[in-house]
């Protein structure tokens, strides 16, 4: 019998771009509804691409590398650290495609954060509840809790949408449809990744080797025994004390003015005679 071709393997360059192709975009349009702010939203799934790349042969083998690259970039997006940066302080004016739209984001940026991602996940992705509840890191009650709650908060807000599946399909709209955001080429971001890796690893030697050179100056210069300080000194029989200079009392600052006014010579002042 004719030998059995083999299956074409992708090299992991190869494997990446082809997952980068494919979920970037939609995780832009994600990423958006969680924030708010599109620059944020790339900015989040490219890091998150950083962080596969960099942990390729784990996400290579995961059951679902795109769930992996979009937990990364969730967990980035939603950090609470962006709202102290002045770029993304306030959410972007664009338009958002789709009939209500605007309103719809408008009601999600209203939600709790945890709330927000919850109803994304399940009522926008389509992920059950056990897999929504894994990648939120929350129980199934409390997922089951958060997403009645984010649909009361959306059915009030919007009252059209008091519908399950009238919500979902808006949601799915949003976060699937729309004209595809321009990305940064998968090339451009496997190197930034490898450059972002080479500069954390010099900074963590550079840190290790500054610790470890304060750390053997200061063995080497430590006392190795206790060395109690010393008591401060007293007069004896009115002869100052050689610990240092001392103060002089207004009767001593009398008697050296005294003495540099009177000249070396004469009998007030004893003077040693040479020859």
């Amino acid at each position: 019998p004719p030998p059995t071709p083999e299956p074409d393997v992708l090299t992991p360059d190869e494997a990446f771009d082809a997952l980068y192709s494919y979920a970037a975009p939609a995780l832009v349009r994600q990423t958006f509804l969680l924030t708010g702010r599109r620059r944020l939203s790339y900015e989040s799934v490219e890091r998150a691409f950083h962080l596969a790349w960099q942990h390729w042969p784990e996400v290579a083998v995961d059951r679902d590398p795109a769930g992996w690259v979009r937990a990364a970039a969730y967990e980035y997006a939603m950090s609470p650290w962006h709202r102290l940066r002045r770029a993304h302080s306030k959410p972007d004016a664009q338009s958002v495609p789709g009939p209500g739209g605007r309103a719809l984001l408008d009601a999600l940026l209203e939600l709790p954060p945890p709330y927000r991602r919850t109803l994304l996940l399940y009522d926008g992705l389509g992920l059950d509840l056990p897999e929504t509840a894994a990648e939120t890191e929350a129980s199934t009650p409390a997922t089951a809790n958060r997403v009645l709650h984010a649909r009361a908060a959306i059915a009030e807000k919007l009252p059209e949408l008091g519908e399950t599946a009238v919500l979902h399909d808006r949601l799915t709209a949003l976060a699937r449809e729309g004209p595809a955001p321009p990305m940064t080429p998968a090339p451009a971001v496997r190197s930034g990744s490898e450059r972002r890796a080479r500069f954390w690893t010099r900074a963590a030697i550079t840190v290790t080797t500054l610790i470890v050179s304060a750390t053997a100056f200061t063995l080497v210069k430590a006392p190795t025994r206790y060395e109690p300080p010393l008591a401060p000194g007293r007069p004896v029989g009115g002869v100052p004390v050689h610990s240092g200079p001392q103060a002089l009392t207004h009767r001593d600052k009398q008697l050296r003015q005294q003495l540099r006014s009177r000249l070396t010579h004469g009998p007030e002042r004893l003077v040693p005679q040479t020859g």
